[in-house]
């Protein structure tokens, strides 16, 4: 029986540290992602490098909208670049006060810049009235989820807080999945034209409803964390 109590324990240590390795990897594969995006889109739009990606077409409205599209560039690029970090626990409980800047920094200066002018910059949208819907209820969802994960800290509910920041980010990582989206049908021989105005739900739609069923399978109060003047 003896023998057979350590072999449970070290099938359930093995386990945890499995599943420990697994969330370090995904957790340094979105660092990674997140990072390597901010950088390519710094390089192409402060440089004036031709992104590959787009059409003529989309190219043209962006030079007739110039403040449109370089706010909800650059904005966009500090809130990924940073909602990464603000996701650490580590980063959260041993330098508390950084984590507040850096989250006023990633509200304030990426995600409501970001998302207004993302909803101006969506009725201009390649593949009309598909895509424009797309992105404007992206950039709302954005926008909310922010202002709620902002309350929630307001009043001090660390829970809902950190819930509202994964639903947050999730919508922020979107600049990271329609990347890997257009790789994938242009992979897969799809012409851009045609494939567009589904990758302005497919983006975003599946993050999110991805946060939503990881919630839901751990179904229980998060560990609280004591705010420290």
């Amino acid at each position: 029986a003896l023998l057979r109590i350590n072999v449970m324990s070290m099938k359930i240590k093995n386990t945890m540290q499995h599943k420990y390795l697994l969330n370090e990897l995904g957790r340094l594969s979105v660092i990674i992602m997140s990072i390597d995006i901010s950088v390519y889109a710094f390089i192409v739009y402060a440089t004036n490098f031709n992104d590959t990606s787009v059409l003529q077409e989309m190219e043209e409205t962006y030079q007739q909208h110039p403040v449109g599209i370089y706010t909800h560039i650059f904005a966009s690029m500090v809130a990924l670049a940073l909602g990464p970090f603000q996701l650490s626990t580590y980063l959260r409980n041993r330098y508390i006060h950084l984590h507040r800047w850096v989250g006023k920094t990633y509200l304030f200066i990426g995600v409501l810049p970001g998302g207004i002018s993302g909803i101006y910059m969506a009725q201009l949208a390649y593949g009309g009235i598909v895509s424009s819907f797309g992105f404007s209820l992206l950039s709302i969802a954005w926008l909310f989820t922010g202002f709620m994960a902002f309350q929630s800290i307001r009043k001090k509910d660390i829970d809902s807080h950190r819930i509202w920041m994964l639903r947050y980010f999730s919508l922020t990582f979107a600049a990271v999945t329609i990347r890997i989206y257009i790789g994938f049908f242009f992979a897969a021989g799809l012409s851009f034209e045609d494939f567009y105005p589904l990758l302005t739900w497919l983006c975003w739609v599946p993050n999110i409803l991805f946060v939503e069923w990881v919630l839901n399978k751990h179904n229980k109060p998060l560990q609280r964390t004591v705010i420290r003047r």
